[in-house]
């Protein structure tokens, strides 16, 4: 059992979170554009009991090929920062891993883009995120809470606020309030 420790923070802009990574020397691992689905079942829902189900096809814009992926999720627990049981596996064709899913019954609730650009910095993935409707974001995944502050403060983001709450969360919390019907989530460009 994989357990995803993270701090997620909401940012302006990339460009001095950049110039951080850069001068720690931190690895730019490539860029990609991401089409999630997020699947549940309507009688016997995941979501209200914390978990998820999520087909991820990937499109790579610069760097390493990177595989679609199957991922649950379990509920997160109270920590500092957001840690959770992940299990992911890679999948071949995102399209036909969905296809398999519907036809067992699970649908998709919500489809969201996310452009994302993926640093490493010794022991830390920091992944710089862009959803639309929510904005732009930083994630810094890592061993420890005491690893991940580190991080947090030589990128210089000690004042920025952690999120706990995920894309999907927040996502769906937006259609519910702006009372969109359509659930999925695109860039206009």
């Amino acid at each position: 059992m994989a357990i995803e420790l993270e701090a997620k923070l909401k940012v302006d802009d990339f460009a001095p979170v950049r110039v951080a990574l850069r001068e720690q020397s931190a690895e730019l691992l490539g860029a990609v554009h991401e089409v999630n689905h997020i699947l549940d079942r309507p009688n016997d829902p995941l979501g209200p009991r914390g978990m998820a189900l999520r087909v991820r096809g990937v499109r790579v814009v610069t760097g390493r090929e990177v595989a679609a992926t199957l991922t649950f999720k379990g509920p997160a627990t109270e920590t500092r920062f957001k840690s959770r049981e992940e299990l992911e596996v890679a999948v071949t064709d995102a399209d036909q891993t969905l296809a398999i899913l519907t036809a067992v019954g699970f649908t998709v609730e919500l489809l969201y883009e996310k452009r994302r650009e993926s640093w490493r910095l010794g022991d830390c993935l920091i992944e710089l995120d862009e959803v639309p409707v929510l904005g732009r974001f930083v994630e810094i995944e890592g061993p420890s809470v005491a690893r991940i502050e580190e991080v947090r403060s030589v990128l210089g983001l000690t004042e920025a606020g952690t999120i706990r709450r995920g894309y999907v969360a927040r996502l769906l919390e937006h259609c519910v309030a702006a009372k969109v019907t359509d659930r999925r989530m695109r860039f206009a460009d």
